[in-house]
């Protein structure tokens, strides 16, 4: 039975070359390492234990850099019913991309393009992972939460008709050009809807400004155990919607490298509670089932913003909100 609250459990899916040493499709989708495994397919019989599915945000330039391996992963994700939509951390694109393709090489981060560039960049790795799934994308989320006008522009044109980017954290870290300061989906002037990922300001002294995120595993500031992560952002808050942050690593631990590694199966044991609770208050689905509520009213959206809103540029720094 419906409870009319729906909650998205999102996995950045990535292999960015910072997080480990080599192997890094291996070491960073499938979490294989030498003393154990923590990575998409335990996160995926987690849910499946529920008959639930994954939203996976997958680094289409991340396919694009390494390929088949890659590749082969997000096939195998298809292939277990989970849905695959994009994401795209385009600043490790090598140079020679962008020259073959008529632009300059710089600047790196997407949410610096023109416009011009913003919209081939969604459009090229759009196409480039649906040749791959064999679906058409229908959600965005830009890598870092750097997405700008040009992105949401291209959104549009293409009729990928979800966005699942704003943050008032990213906003406050300067890397997008706005947020609406709302847990609940809006949409865009040009029919784009803006699924926010969940957040809570949270109290803080002097005139600092701290914006916590659904995440998985925990933030480090608030040393809830992570099952109990629901609890600051859901108790006593009507929130239809929630949208849970996870990364491809996050059943992982860091060395002092900052390389992800496997130490235990703690954190697969600690996801498999947080599902099953949040499974007892929310049906979990994925962007197709938000889209089907959507037309049928079970979910609607507050507000209409309009896309000038996104022609701000970001500020440098933190700024206060």
């Amino acid at each position: 039975m419906s409870r009319e609250r729906y909650a998205l459990i999102t996995v950045d899916t990535e292999a960015q070359p910072k997080r480990a040493a080599q192997n890094h499709v291996e070491h960073l989708i499938w979490g294989k390492h030498e003393n154990g495994t923590a990575g998409i397919r335990e996160m995926c019989a987690a849910v499946g234990e529920l008959g639930s599915r994954l939203v996976f945000f997958v680094d289409s330039c991340g396919v694009y850099l390494h390929g088949e391996p890659f590749a082969e992963a997000v096939r195998w994700l298809v292939h277990s019913g989970h849905d695959v939509q994009l994401h795209t951390h385009s600043e490790f694109l090598p140079d020679s991309f962008w020259l073959k393709n008529g632009f300059a090489a710089r600047p790196h981060m997407l949410n610096e393009y023109d416009e011009g560039r913003s919209a081939f960049t969604i459009r090229y790795f759009s196409e480039y992972l649906a040749r791959i799934t064999g679906k058409p994308i229908t959600a965005f989320r830009a890598g870092s939460f750097r997405w700008n006008v040009g992105t949401l522009r291209a959104q549009g044109e293409l009729g990928i008709s979800l966005s699942f980017n704003n943050s008032m954290r990213a906003l406050l870290d300067g890397v997008c050009p706005h947020a609406e300061a709302t847990n609940h989906p809006f949409v865009w002037s040009n029919g784009v809807i803006e699924v926010p990922i969940t957040e809570r300001r949270f109290p803080t002294f002097g005139d600092d400004v701290w914006w916590g995120r659904l995440a998985f595993p925990s933030s480090q500031r608030y040393r809830d155990p992570p099952w109990r992560v629901l609890w600051p952002y859901t108790l006593g808050r009507d929130i239809q919607v929630l949208v849970v942050l996870l990364h491809s690593w996050s059943l992982l631990y860091w060395d002092e490298n900052g390389y992800a590694v496997y130490r235990d199966d703690k954190r697969h044991e600690d996801f498999r509670k947080l599902v099953r609770r949040l499974a007892k208050d929310y049906d979990i689905i994925t962007t197709e089932d938000f889209l089907d509520l959507h037309a049928h009213g079970k979910i609607v959206t507050t507000h209409t913003v309009d896309v000038s809103r996104a022609e701000m540029k970001p500020s440098l720094g933190k700024k206060k909100a």
